[in-house]
């Protein structure tokens, strides 16, 4: 088996190379400047399949004060056997100390002219035909790697950022997410310095050497792409604890921080173990290595990164006291520190093929850590909280000139889009459609298109224009108007559904939008729901035989309408309930309609936004009232509707507090030609000091 090795020394951009082979040959060569310096275009129809894939990497540091030496082992071998494609590794700011290939060709020798190096690719032409084995020393220098990716040092730690295209700074390789691979990692550092040695998977050995190093072996069993390659070295501290998973595995549970830190990370630790828990509760899922690693370090640059079994996160993301945290601040470590674990299984064991795909795993596991704190405290209350997001930054990028689909990236409305596929096919549904992903993809890096496959098929439905949502830009407009016939006793619902031109996007096609609605008599309570006439034909709309109080409407077309029948006086209409899809909606609801939905609703999202469009109404006239000097006067159809809400003890307290609470001065500006802060001010005082007096008692029975 022949060997090349290349031992290369920096001058300038001049390096000097030895062939070893039976004559050696010292040649002269320059580094090139690399094209890609300039920003370049990629689309998403221009992918294709990398030409070799690599199997496993062991890679080896030796950190440095001045230079780390980073050592890495890759057996690769071609997609197609016998191909003779050039093997294109991506690099920068490295430089190349040494390289081997060694083939299982005996006769395969490299030859001089057989590689390239520029500023950001180390190129093999004609590597080996079959499988093969890459040996490449770099050097690198992260005390002076100001970019924050790859690996850098900061605050005497160092650590790793290598989503999206970090590795690319630690060794050569094909930074891509599609080459996913197995991967050990050796540290060897100062043991004073930096006493802790931190890798992904388990450690496997650990042991000190000469000269006051000491070093860590680390081991991840399962294959993942680079970017969720991680290292930490410093001097930390653990606050340990354990979880045992449904199959009787102990695991090992640390969040590591400076030491002056470690008594602020108890909310944290919880919220992992409640993660885990809920994780194999819901979905089935376990976490599978021995050790799951946090970090917490103040200098973290990406705010939170799950890199497998070894999340980063910055500090102020982890800790929390009670003497300075609020409950917000307490809510947000349990949705962050449950949205990292969660990658483990959504974009860890699965991944994205490629960046285009980004929405897949960010927008799932988005989804995935909403639900997590919608069981965890009051699912109503969340979901307002993330519905105000999305109308709050997303809608307004979606009408302006960075209006962009789903795909490539929208971690916010991702998470709606997997959240309608629950909405069409039930929890049970979702449920069935998870299990088919993860057994047709685990260890595979995949599309939007595969996780809409493993839904589709999982429950045998017809989606056929959903993957609309990936590809169109833009917020879909609803209108809904009603009719009730009572000689019919029918009650019908007219949807028209329109999608704004947006930059490159000027035609659209109509969305497949997922409306969940109920009907509500003049009682104030849901009546059931058991058929829907529908393009002719009569569709169920029961739930295992039973009549349901809240039916999912597929509005598909760019005009159509459902006739309910056997309706005896005309209902209140209840529409796109607990937001079921990320649309704007204009109704023909009235005044009086949407009063009573304050009052009855069931829905309990609806009741508040009901309450929301009320409150504005009625600030908006108020505000007009005041600039004209006229007398202030409170709509008592408003106090009752607060008073009802008062007064339900079924209610969470929270949801209480969200749906008493006035929209903000700015909202109400911003619905206004011009702008009064001091009219919307006096006016928001005027109705806080109203409902104060007049529902006092009401108020502190609440409490």
């Amino acid at each position: 088996m022949s060997r090349l090795i290349l031992p290369c020394k920096a001058l300038s951009r001049t390096c000097l190379l030895r062939l070893v082979s039976s004559a050696p040959v010292i040649t002269l060569f320059q580094v090139e400047e690399s094209n890609m310096d300039t920003p370049k275009e990629i689309f998403l129809k221009d992918y294709k399949q990398p030409d070799y894939f690599f199997e496993k990497i062991d890679l080896k540091f030796r950190l440095g004060e001045e230079k780390t030496i980073v050592h890495s082992l890759i057996s690769a071998y071609p997609r197609h056997e016998g191909s003779s494609s050039p093997l294109v590794l991506d690099g920068v700011d490295l430089k190349l100390i040494s390289l081997k290939v060694n083939g299982e060709d005996q006769n395969y020798e490299l030859q001089e002219g057989d590689f390239h190096v520029d500023s950001r690719h180390l190129i093999l032409s004609s590597p080996p035909a079959g499988k093969f084995t890459l040996e490449i020393v770099t050097e690198i220098y992260p005390q002076k790697n100001t970019s924050l990716e790859g690996l850098y040092k900061s605050s005497g730690n160092f650590c790793t950022q290598c989503e999206a295209e970090g590795f690319r700074k630690i060794t050569y390789y094909q930074d891509r997410p599609d080459i996913m691979a197995k991967y050990t990692c050796r540290i060897e550092g100062d043991k004073t310095l930096y006493p802790v040695l931190l890798s992904n998977g388990n450690l496997i050995e650990q042991g000190d050497l000469e000269g006051n190093v000491h070093y860590a072996v680390w081991e991840d069993p399962f294959v993942k792409p680079c970017y969720l390659f991680a290292l930490v070295a410093g001097q930390l501290k653990s606050r340990d604890d354990s979880f045992v998973t449904r199959s009787g595995r102990k695991v090992l549970l640390r969040i590591w921080t400076p030491e002056q830190d470690l008594p602020k990370t108890a909310h944290a630790m919880y919220s992992l173990k409640a993660a885990m828990k809920w994780d194999e509760d819901v979905f089935g899922l376990e976490y599978d290595l021995d050790l799951f690693n946090i970090v917490a370090v103040p200098d973290f640059n990406m705010g939170a990164m799950e890199n497998k079994s070894l999340n980063i996160f910055n500090s102020k993301l982890v800790l929390a006291s009670p003497e300075t945290a609020t409950d917000a601040d307490y809510a947000a470590i349990l949705g962050v520190i449950g949205h990292e674990y969660f990658h483990n299984w959504t974009g860890n064991r699965v991944t994205c093929r490629d960046w285009f795909q980004l929405s897949l795993k960010e927008g799932l596991t988005v989804f995935r850590d909403q639900e997590f704190s919608s069981d965890m405290g009051s699912r109503t209350v969340k979901r307002i909280a993330d519905v105000s997001k999305l109308r709050i930054y997303q809608f307004p990028q979606d009408a302006g000139p960075m209006a962009h689909p789903v795909r490539p990236h929208s971690y916010i409305k991702g998470a709606e889009v997997v959240r309608m596929y629950k909405t069409l096919l039930g929890s049970s549904g979702f449920r069935k459609g998870m299990d088919l992903y993860f057994k047709r993809h685990d260890g595979q890096a995949v599309t939007c298109e595969d996780f809409f496959a493993a839904m589709r098929d999982a429950n045998g439905a017809d989606m056929s224009n959903f993957l609309l949502w990936y590809s169109q830009a833009g917020t879909p407009s609803l209108k809904v108007t009603s009719s009730f016939d009572s000689q019919a006793k029918t009650f019908t619902l007219k949807f028209s559904q329109n999608v704004p031109a947006t930059p490159g996007q000027l035609k659209k096609e109509t969305m497949f939008i997922p409306v969940a609605l109920g009907l509500l008599d003049s009682n104030g309570s849901d009546i059931p729901l058991s058929s829907v006439q529908h393009n002719g034909k009569i569709e169920s709309l029961t739930d295992g035989g039973q009549p349901v109080h809240t039916a999912i409407l597929r509005v598909t077309q760019k005009e159509e309408e459902f006739i309910f029948s056997d309706i005896l006086e005309r209902p209140v209409p209840s529409l796109l309930r607990g937001y079921s899809a990320p649309v704007r909606m204009d109704t023909d609801l009235t005044d009086s309609d949407l009063y009573f939905l304050l009052a009855n609703d069931s829905d309990e999202f609806n009741r508040w936004e009901a309450g929301q469009v009320l409150a504005r109404k009625l600030m908006l006239t108020l505000v007009s009232d005041f600039q004209q000097n006229k007398p202030l006067k409170l709509n008592p159809e408003f106090l009752h509707g607060i008073r009802s809400i008062l007064g339900n003890s079924n209610l969470d307290k929270e949801f209480i507090a969200r749906a008493i609470t006035l929209p903000g001065q700015g909202e109400i500006m911003d619905l206004m030609e011009t702008a009064d802060p001091d009219a919307v001010h006096a006016v928001r005082v005027f109705i806080r000091k109203q409902i104060a007096s007049q529902l006092r008692e009401e108020l502190l029975n609440a409490v």
